[in-house]
């Protein structure tokens, strides 16, 4: 070892001073948060230095003269702290947390003790640890030592790219340090949990043979990690718990951690589901969601939830991350801390799907963060037959997770009490941080992908060391047996008491007749018929309208409006009296009146608080300032809030969080709004898995409204269309309300319908865009005093008994037709506008063509080509109303929904127009 002796100016051989900076930054934050939380030589140290900071990186081989100046101590000190911060960095590398025996990587040679000027003959020597292991000084062998049976045991802790010290000290301070082991009473419960866990799948694997259930065998220890979560939030008095996880595993813990009844799962082995359940019966058993009450072992209790989820894996994490945030909201300002929420996943697919980075994005944006989750990967080592090496590039699934500094925390599965300790810190840290924490939860799958798979085909390796293992309950058992915590009958009590409930739930439901209700639907295949819904009132008085118009223009004091905005906002004024409320006015009026109404509205897009067109400024910024002021907020303390974000740049992500908060509050109105209704294709997985079917498959409603702004307006094939015939195929047994309103007073109307129905459906809006500042669409303020929204807009300015044509459309078109009959004189020729296409409104239409001749022509009119837009969805639709064969005029077939060309469009236009009138 160098002695006291050394010069402040010697090298210290094989030391990077670049780590030494590291080093001496890492004690100089320290210093600095509590000076009395480092020893005296580094005290000194920054004592004597008006400004402290780290040195410049130099390399071990560099002269003697560059080498930075320090006391003969504090070269001791850094070689001892670089030594621990080096195994504070990498230990995790030498972690024994894979349960399937595969050694730990070998020492990195930054760990060699000659990196840090050290040797083995200093094995013996004491050194400055500053408080390492709550000790002043260690010899070099005790540091080893500690550093290695805190960092490089059956946990691997992860965290040191987290930036804000405070956290990576809070850390340390639980992770270096004597770790006691559970009292009895924990060791039973932690048995117990595993003993439930096993027996619930060997009892399912050997009733159901060759049925899919997707089991936890391997992974039994995310039970008691479960079980750890929710026995801290019990402890921390959280309500509630919500759970959102793929399907393996699924079974088990909607078995033992939400109780869902033992009889229900197996009557959905015997497909005898009871249509009067909560759930739907559209799905299969492994993506059904519960909630329940989950209840300690020594009292207290706590209410958790599974979110029900697709077969896509990881999309059920921001739905989860909506429902969260939504209870939260409701709760108020305890909102992070009486919401817990957990989510699950699969180490291939946590590494693999974007949609996981999206999520973890939202985890501290004003309008998504949940006061930070839990998470949990399950960690299969092999995604269905695909290895990491071929499923990721990095060292571990969890990579994705550094973008946001969540500390990870990889755990061997076969180590139950190592997972419990584990479970309890990444609690503590959530509490603590209000941050995202990851447990990468190390483990194997015994049946492969599913029960019906052989793995050993393409990991035959693995699956023979796999074969040969006992499971975690056996090891854990044999373990406290060994130790003599428990006796051998008291390790297999328990699994017996629980095996024996199962068999009597089996015997009960096999007992039990299969449902009648389900065999007749499936006799007859017809769907649930639903009584016609009782509209309400959605039209408001004049006092209202002027007085959510009052607050565009009645502003702070001092506050300065854009010049580009403040006619804008005072046109809304005067449009009340002038009869041209335009757009974004209407839907200003809607907002508002709910607002006075106790109805809480969130709107969320990319740029929708300004809207994309700047059309909206639903929250106004300060010219000077840069203050922000949102008109609509002061409408009195009696209003319900108005909650305006824009969102990351996402679709798929955002837009299934606000699928889930709409789900969870169904009294709010909840507005999602693409920048350009294109991009909603981005989100598809959200459209098909959840607002489209989520009804039919679990029995949930969601009152999501879509706002996507359509219309082919020369802006070329990516800011065009919002896929119209998309929705319109997925629409089928009432399951959402599609829109394309023209005029602004029914677009007020159909939001305050949506908002006020009781029974709520997603509904989705082609909005305008360019009718945004359009003179002809514009309504009057007794469009707003009464009335409703009307599905169907009849033609009162020609003469029905004088009709020899009738052209029937939706949305702009409908201004550019209007145009054309108007300069060419074509009195003969009515235009029905169409304002919902689902529903069709199939009653209104057919009394609408009922007052003009039966010899009248009936056409249908869109500007995409014709295998797009609402036209094959409305043919056979269109003819049944009409009574008469009815023919389509729009842009040919087409690949791409618009062309590139300005001036090319601008001919197609007029073409698709003038075909109409020939």
């Amino acid at each position: 070892m160098a002695s006291q002796s050394d010069t402040a100016r010697t090298v210290i051989h094989g030391l990077d001073f670049g780590l030494n900076a590291w080093v001496v930054d890492e004690q100089r934050q320290r210093y600095l948060h509590d000076p009395g939380s480092v020893d005296e030589t580094w005290r000194s140290f920054f004592a004597s230095r008006a400004t402290v900071s780290a040195p410049a990186t130099v390399s071990a081989s560099a002269s003697v003269d560059r080498a930075p100046a320090a006391a003969p101590a504090v070269l001791n000190a850094v070689r001892i702290a670089a030594l621990i911060h080096a195994y504070r960095v990498r230990g995790h590398l030498m972690a024994a947390t894979n349960p399937l025996g595969s050694p730990p990587a070998a020492a990195p040679a930054e760990l060699d003790l000659a990196a840090f000027g050290l040797h083995d003959a200093d094995r013996t020597e004491h050194f400055v640890v500053d408080g390492f292991a709550g000790r002043t000084t260690m010899t070099l062998d005790d540091v080893l030592g500690a550093v290695r049976e805190f960092y490089c045991g059956t946990t691997g802790f992860e965290y040191m790219h987290i930036q804000d010290f405070r956290e990576r000290r809070w850390i340390q301070e639980r992770v270096e340090g004597p770790q006691t082991r559970p009292d009895r009473a924990q060791q039973l419960r932690i048995l117990y949990r595993l003993g439930a866990a096993e027996a619930f799948e060997t009892f399912l694997q050997t009733k159901y043979v060759g049925h899919k259930r997707y089991s936890l065998e391997g992974g039994e220890a995310a039970v008691v990690l479960l079980d750890a979560l929710l026995l801290g939030a019990i402890e921390d008095g959280v309500a509630e718990a919500v759970i959102g996880m793929a399907h393996r595993g699924r079974l088990n813990v909607l078995a033992n951690i939400i109780g869902k009844s033992y009889a229900q799962i197996f009557g959905e082995f015997e497909d005898a589901v009871d249509k009067g359940s909560v759930q739907g019966s559209g799905d299969v058993k492994y993506h059904l969601g519960a909630e329940g009450i989950y209840r300690a072992l020594r009292g207290g209790s706590v209410a958790v939830s599974v979110v029900a989820n697709p077969s896509h894996l990881e999309i059920v994490g921001p739905v989860a991350q909506g429902v969260v945030r939504a209870k939260q909201d409701l709760a108020g300002d305890a909102g992070s801390r009486a919401v817990l929420p957990v989510v699950l996943h699969g180490d291939a697919a946590f590494a693999g799907q974007g949609v996981v980075a999206e999520t973890l994005n939202m985890s501290q944006l004003p309008g998504y963060g949940t006061g930070g989750t839990v998470h949990v990967i399950v960690n299969n080592q092999v995604g269905f037959t695909t290895l990491p090496r071929d499923g990721r590039s990095g060292t571990y699934a969890t990579g994705v997770a550094r973008m946001v500094e969540a500390p990870v925390f990889h755990v061997n599965g076969d180590d139950p009490e190592a997972v419990d300790r584990v479970a309890r810190l990444a609690f503590d840290y959530r509490r603590a941080f209000h941050k995202d924490v990851v447990i990468d939860l190390l483990c194997y799958r015994r049946h492969g992908h599913s029960e019906v798979d052989d793995p050993s085909i393409t990991q035959p390796v693995m699956y023979d060391r796999i074969d040969a293992k006992p499971s975690v309950r056996t090891l854990y058992a044999e373990s406290l047996v060994a130790r003599k915590a428990i006796g051998e009958q008291q390790a297999e009590g328990a699994r017996r008491d629980y095996q024996e409930r199962l068999e009597q739930a089996f015997a009960q439901t096999r007992a039990l007749p299969a449902p009648a209700a389900a065999e007749e639907e499936a006799t007859t295949g017809q769907p649930t018929v639903r009584p016609a819904p009782h509209l309400p009132a959605t039209a408001i008085d004049e006092l209202t309208a002027r007085q959510v118009i009052a607050t565009q223009s009645e502003l702070p004091e001092g506050f300065t409006v854009h010049p580009r905005v403040l006619p804008q906002l005072n046109r809304r004024t005067a449009s009340l009296d002038t009869g041209t409320v335009d757009w974004a006015t209407a839907e200003t009026l809607a907002i508002g009146s709910l607002l006075l109404q106790g109805v809480p509205v969130r709107l969320a897009g990319q740029d929708s608080r300004r809207g994309t067109f700047g059309q909206r400024h639903a929250v106004l910024t300060d010219r000077h300032t840069g203050a922000e002021h949102t008109p609509l907020r002061s409408l009195g303390h009696g209003a319900a809030p108005f909650t305006p974000y824009d969102s990351m740049l996402s679709e798929l992500a955002a837009l299934a969080f606000e699928y889930g908060y709409a789900q969870t509050r169904p009294e709010a109105l909840v507005l999602w709004e693409a920048q350009f209704g294109d991009f909603v294709n981005g989100a598809q997985t959200v459209v098909d898995e959840y607002i489209a079917s989520s009804e039919q498959k679990w029995g949930r409603r969601s009152g999501v409204t879509l706002l996507l702004p359509h219309g082919l307006e020369g802006q070329g094939p990516d800011h065009s269309s919002a896929r119209v015939e998309r929705f319109l195929q997925l629409c089928a047994q009432d399951n959402m309300t599609v829109a394309m309103p023209s005029q602004p007073g029914n677009y007020f109307h159909l939001l305050r319908q949506q908002a006020l129905d009781a029974r709520k459906r997603p509904l989705v809006v082609f909005t305008p865009k360019s009718m945004l500042r359009s003179k002809a669409a514009v309504s009057a303020l007794t469009d707003f005093t009464g009335g409703m929204f009307r599905p169907v807009l009849p033609d009162d300015t020609v003469d029905p008994g004088t009709v020899t044509r009738v052209l029937l459309c939706s949305g702009k078109v409908f201004y550019d037709l209007d145009a054309h009959r108007k300069a060419s004189g074509s009195a003969g020729t009515a235009i029905v506008r169409l304002e919902r296409l689902y529903p069709f409104p199939e009653k209104e239409l057919t009394e609408e063509l009922a007052r003009f001749p039966a010899t009248a022509e009936v056409r249908w009119v869109q500007e995409e080509p014709e295998n797009q837009g609402a036209w094959f969805f409305l043919a056979p639709r269109l003819h049944r109303s009409a009574r008469r064969p009815v023919a389509c005029v729009s842009r040919p077939e087409a690949p791409a929904p618009a062309v590139g060309s300005s001036r090319r469009h601008g001919l197609e236009q007029k073409a698709v127009v003038a075909s109409a009138f020939r």
